[in-house]
């Protein structure tokens, strides 16, 4: 084994070990989930980072990650009881939440949106026979249900 020791190391008890070897011997089930499994169980035997990386098909960076995600957790692991531990495990290796832009309408907005599509324009008092986008977004500004909405995302909507 070429290159510098990682400075995090990875240690796994035998009940730890056991499951991660189980997911990544598994055919069904995610494969992020087996992939992560994989190296840190690699990284428990001794391998490097750049030896983890090729054998699984990521980079350097990625594989130092999920070694210091481990390492965070130990405690989360340490106190988990028999029954637990799995739960805990899956949600380490879990994908971390993303950022992103919080959501433009309410499960309300978009239920009251879906609902007035459902009834007939007629009704309404529109002068079509079925709800086009841009006479289903009119409608539901004026009733108030959303300040503004553009046709493409009431498009989205009844798709």
């Amino acid at each position: 084994m070429s290159g510098p020791k990682p400075t995090v190391d990875v240690s796994l008890t035998p009940a730890q070990r056991a499951v991660l070897e189980r997911w990544v011997r598994q055919r069904k089930g995610p494969q992020d989930r087996g992939q992560r499994a994989r190296i840190l169980v690699m990284a428990a035997d001794g391998a490097r980072n750049a030896a983890i990386g090729r054998a699984v098909g990521l980079g350097v960076e990625a594989v130092r990650l999920w070694r210091i995600r481990w390492q965070g957790a130990g405690e989360a692991l340490a106190d988990a009881t028999p029954e637990d531990l799995e739960d805990r495990m899956d949600q380490l290796l879990a994908d971390a939440p993303r950022p992103g832009a919080p959501a433009t309408f309410t499960p309300e907005q978009i239920a009251k949106i879906i609902a007035v599509a459902c009834e007939k324009p007629s009704e309404c008092d529109r002068p079509v026979s079925h709800w086009t986008p841009r006479e289903l977004a009119e409608e539901v500004i004026l009733r108030q249900i959303v300040p503004s909405i553009s046709v493409r995302h009431v498009g989205r909507f009844l798709k």
